[in-house]
């Protein structure tokens, strides 16, 4: 599949809630998960989640590679926010992408798009 991918928050949710396109689900279901750290924080602290569903979460999250910040994202991160108008969330999602050459599953293509040497996938365009 390439150079591999990583998977924003937005589309971890919407995988897990069964709402992305069947093709969609089949590639996420084919490759290795990767996130960064900013999406686990993210998902973990969804303040309504219910015992069962921050066990789904953490299970997921314990299949999937997470990218902590290094000094490789913290500099592209440092970047990105310096040329681009990314929040701060974003830019690290964004910089953990780029700095690992992965490719980034988004639906928030329009965030993303300006960045340069990211490349974005929407799941619900394949």
């Amino acid at each position: 599949m390439g150079r591999g991918y990583l998977v924003d928050t937005n589309t971890i949710i919407d995988y897990l809630e069964n709402k992305l396109p069947i093709k969609s689900i089949e590639i996420i279901d084919t490759i290795s998960i990767q996130l960064s750290v900013i999406s686990r924080i993210e998902i973990l602290a969804w303040r309504k989640a219910s015992d069962a569903q921050l066990k789904i979460l953490n299970d997921f999250i314990s299949v999937s590679t997470v990218f902590n910040l290094d000094e490789g994202v913290i500099l592209k991160s440092i970047e990105i926010r310096k040329n681009y108008r990314l929040k701060l969330p974003d830019a690290i999602i964004a910089a953990t992408a780029v700095a690992n050459d992965l490719k980034l599953i988004t639906r928030n293509i329009k965030d993303f798009q300006s960045v340069d040497g990211l490349d974005c996938i929407d799941p619900f365009s394949l």
